[in-house]
């Protein structure tokens, strides 16, 4: 497998991720540098090290665990989206609207959007492509597209928070559906 096919892969793989940065974003008033980079530390980091799990997990226990991954993203995205349409639902002021980048919001949001990676890892093994290689690449591709993710989200939800937070919830849980589908 090429540095091109891996990258495209790794562009696939970001979607989530980017689509979940832009739900952060929408939560996030002022600079959100901080915020941005946080949060493609915390996607680049875990869409980084799934795959190399996932490459040597399949070496250990096979194919069959993959499937249960999709369930546990699903659970984590419904959660975490329907919290979001629960948060937009409320007034609040612009000081507590701000939910930040805890690592009890960032983390499961980070397992979510990475479960792909890590069936990515297994066919990886499957292949026998160069996963350090990979991993590298699919990390830093989530690692930027979350950073410009959080900064669009801050961008669209300024002025419409409240709708956005609610459509951005709705898209969670619909990413959620569609990795059971």
């Amino acid at each position: 497998m090429n540095p091109i096919q891996i990258f495209i892969i790794a562009l696939g793989l970001a979607t989530d991720a980017f689509a979940a940065s832009v739900c952060i974003g929408l939560n996030s008033y002022g600079d959100n540098t901080k915020k941005a980079l946080t949060a493609g530390l915390y996607f680049g980091g875990f869409q980084g090290g799934m795959p190399i799990i996932g490459f040597f997990a399949a070496s250990i226990l096979g194919e069959g665990f993959h499937q249960a991954g999709h369930w546990i993203a699903f659970a984590l995205f419904l959660l975490i989206g329907g919290k979001m349409i629960w948060e937009s639902r409320k007034k609040e002021d612009a000081q507590t609207a701000d939910v930040g980048i805890a690592i009890a919001r960032m983390l499961p949001l980070a397992i979510a959007t990475s479960i792909d990676a890590l069936a990515v890892g297994v066919s990886f093994a499957l292949l026998e492509v160069n996963i350090f290689f990979a991993a590298g690449i699919i990390g830093l591709t989530t690692f930027i597209t979350s950073a410009i993710g959080v900064k669009l989200g801050t961008k669209i939800g300024a002025q419409h928070r409240r709708i956005a937070v609610l459509v951005g919830g709705i898209v969670l849980i619909v990413m959620g559906v569609l990795m059971v589908v």
